[in-house]
């Protein structure tokens, strides 16, 4: 049973899971927005979030952390670069999720979570 356990399982296991959403965080900061499913995208959001949150801070330890997680070395500096001006005003909710029309193959509820 897994009752009160917040984390999102997604059908994966714990690696696959975690690799997954590396991945897709990586792309969302490198792309600025991700078509996926609406379950993995809130998901994501709390992981995104994680990340733009480590770059405001902007300390050595922060940008160790974030580059411990995230794939690129380059997107992490240039995170920790623009994080400040473009989020400095914002203390939380960095995306927004637009749901989308449903997977055509089997119906799956789709949204699209773009950075703010």
């Amino acid at each position: 049973m897994r009752h009160q356990c917040r984390v999102p399982q997604l059908g994966r296991p714990d690696d696959q899971r975690k690799a997954m959403l590396r991945g897709l965080t990586t792309q969302l900061i490198r792309e600025g927005r991700v078509t996926t499913t609406k379950a993995r995208a809130k998901a994501l959001r709390d992981e995104t979030e994680r990340m733009i949150s480590l770059a405001k801070d902007g300390s050595l330890a922060a940008r160790r952390r974030a580059l411990g997680y995230i794939y690129d070395k380059q997107l992490v500096h240039a995170l920790f670069e623009k994080a400040s001006e473009r989020y400095g005003d914002r203390s939380g909710g960095y995306t927004r999720i637009i749901r989308t029309v449903p997977r055509r193959g089997d119906n799956a509820e789709m949204a699209i979570i773009e950075l703010v």
